[in-house]
């Protein structure tokens, strides 16, 4: 069967499998004490951040990234788990197992979330939404935990299936119906718009995938760059992304949109704290590490600086990660304008087999 919105191309099974609130779930299945409780893993002390929350705390509002005390603030009773990484990659590496019993075309993003490629699988199986399934029941089986699937015929599509039934479900989005699909969704939901971006579509009348699939390639040029053309596509269900198990990135990097901008120079600090950790957990999930880190900073007006230090050794932990982008940041304070954004990303990237590295960006 062709790709519906290009005949020339075959059409692809992807199917995107993320495991439901992964740090926290291993953390309550190995305390029996945790579970059916809201839990944080992270750090309680002042400038603390959660690096994952169960549903139980998801429910009071609590999420990952956000400062420990405005999580203890939303839910007095949530209980902090110092994080296990060395864990979490174990049983990271048995849900890639099972990954490989169907297919060797696996991408992953992170520790608990990939991208698979069953067009040509391992059993023949003709059915995605068969193999997502087993899949979910074996990584089940073999680790003790849920996994949600998102099934469809492109990498967006699935991604965006993947969130339909959380937790411990699945979705599937035929080709028939991906672009009806993306048309109702807010575009507040798309995988790849943040909420800075979201806003600013919404100041142009853009709230659905329709209406940014009615906005013509040189208004979404103009507006939005390079991302226009990404956004002119998605609109209409269309991605053409293959699914790609030895990609090698060239960077990784983490930003953030303040809604306010900042002016004080320990609010930007503060901000800091995050994203230094939100880099070093994508490094760690691939094994990476990087020789230079490059501090990106927006100001008010919209024009835009990057600071860049490249060392001799690889960078070894989040701690030395955050300590540099800080080093980075100081110079450029006091500022004439608030500061918008603020974005930490590493580059110059090398293998590593480090061990476990201190994570006191957490705030333990």
């Amino acid at each position: 069967m062709a790709d519906p919105h290009d005949p020339e191309r075959p059409l692809r099974k992807i199917i995107h499998v993320d495991m439901d609130a992964f740090y926290a779930s291993v953390e309550q299945r190995d305390d029996p004490a945790l579970r059916g409780r809201p839990v944080a893993v992270g750090g309680s002390a002042a400038r603390g951040v959660v690096a994952a929350a169960s549903y139980e705390a998801r429910a009071f509002g609590v999420h990952s990234a956000m400062a420990s005390v405005t999580a203890k603030r939303r839910c007095p009773d949530l209980i902090f788990v110092r994080p296990r990484f060395e864990v979490y990659r174990a049983v990271s590496a048995q849900i890639r197992a099972v990954f490989a019993e169907h297919t060797d075309l696996i991408e992953p993003l992170s520790l608990d979330e990939a991208y698979l490629d069953v067009t040509e699988n391992k059993q023949a199986i003709p059915a995605a939404t068969s193999i997502a399934l087993m899949i979910r029941d074996r990584i089940r089986q073999v680790t003790g935990l849920n996994a949600s699937a998102g099934i469809s015929y492109n990498k967006f599509l699935a991604k965006l299936a993947s969130d339909l039934n959380k937790p411990n479900g699945q979705a599937v989005i035929t080709p028939a119906r991906g672009a009806e699909f993306v048309a109702a969704l807010p575009v507040r939901k798309f995988h790849g718009i943040g909420p800075a971006t979201a806003t600013r579509m919404e100041r142009l009348g853009i709230v659905t995938g329709a209406d940014l699939r009615d906005r013509p390639p040189e208004f979404l040029r103009q507006h939005f760059g390079k991302s226009g053309e990404w956004y002119h596509r998605i609109a209409r269900g269309i991605d053409h992304r293959p699914v790609e198990p030895h990609r090698i990135r060239k960077s990784v990097g983490a930003e953030d949109t303040f809604d306010a901008d900042i002016h004080d120079p320990c609010a930007a600090r503060l901000e800091i704290l995050p994203l230094a950790e939100k880099v070093w957990q994508h490094c760690l999930a691939r094994r990476l590490t990087g020789r230079t880190v490059t501090l990106k900073v927006k100001y008010a007006d919209f024009r835009q600086i990057t600071r860049s230090r490249t060392l001799s050794c690889p960078v070894r932990d989040a701690a030395d990660l955050r300590d540099l982008a800080l080093d980075l940041l100081q110079p450029l304070f006091p500022v004439d304008r608030g500061i918008r954004l603020l974005g930490v990303t590493l580059s110059s990237l090398e293998s590593s087999d480090l061990p476990p590295p201190r994570q006191l960006s957490l705030g333990l």
